[in-house]
């Protein structure tokens, strides 16, 4: 008799010891750069919106260690890397200044976020299941940018990286309205206070969605939607910079259970 065949309350005592998500998300991204000094007495404000090009698909990985009918262990892995090149077709000239057509600005925007919680059901019904979660996250962000416009400016104008490990916490509501079918709903926080992220403070605020249709006890598929965003300024002699990237789009893969 399989899994499938067993009665609701008997099947959760025998659910998969360990299950693995393998998937892409189709990332939109949103980024903002922010920065405050003081130049001849002057105090100079900036926040400037900028863009790394269309959507693009990135692998994404969870995956889920049953430790007993109400503990788990939950882990999972989220990374983008894009680069992006901007070439002037034609030569630009103002006053006694000329940027010369083929001048270029390109950047690369790298991201990572790596998290294992442990997750306690304080509620553990047939159909529906409360989690709260306490663990660790490791996130890394880095941003890379430099310009050839003639005469005008040559080098980079942008070069910061940040990383760290902190405790986050979290949330999950998960229904199984069938045999066949799950939903999980999903939100974790992180305050860079709370870790080793330099001089870095801020927050990294994440939730997603999927469903999941079970072929047998031991695949399926699934298909939701993931959103990130980190918020977080640096302080130094010569002023503050703050960066916000916010991360979001679709996913779908597959899923294994053993």
């Amino acid at each position: 008799m399989t899994l499938f065949h067993l009665p609701l309350a008997q099947a959760a005592e025998q659910d998969p010891r360990f299950t693995l998500r393998l998937g892409a998300m189709n990332i939109d991204t949103d980024n903002t750069l922010r920065g405050s000094t003081v130049i001849g007495g002057q105090p100079i404000n900036l926040s400037e919106d900028f863009g790394m090009g269309g959507k693009e698909w990135e692998p994404r990985v969870d995956g889920l260690f049953r430790i007993s009918d109400r503990q788990r262990l939950i882990f999972d892995y989220f990374k983008y890397d894009k680069k992006r090149r901007q070439t002037l077709d034609e030569g630009i000239s103002y006053g006694d200044t000329t940027v010369p057509a083929g001048s270029f600005v390109k950047g690369e925007l790298k991201y990572q976020v790596a998290t294992l919680v442990y997750d306690y059901s304080v509620v553990d019904s047939e159909q529906f299941d409360l989690g709260l979660q306490l663990g660790a996250e490791y996130a890394e962000v880095s941003a890379d940018a430099h310009a050839d416009l003639g005469d005008l400016y040559q080098g980079r104008f942008l070069n910061e990286k940040a990383d760290g490990i902190a405790p986050v916490v979290g949330a999950r509501l998960t229904f199984t309205p069938s045999e066949h079918w799950l939903i999980n709903l999903q939100g974790q926080y992180l305050n860079t206070r709370w870790g080793s992220f330099d001089d870095y403070k801020g927050d990294l605020s994440r939730a997603n969605a999927i469903v999941q249709y079970n072929f047998n006890p031991n695949f399926g598929i699934f298909a939701g939607y993931d959103w990130f965003k980190l918020d977080a300024d640096k302080r130094g002699s010569d002023g503050v910079i703050g960066l916000k990237q916010e991360f979001k789009g679709p996913l779908a893969g597959v899923s294994l259970s053993f």
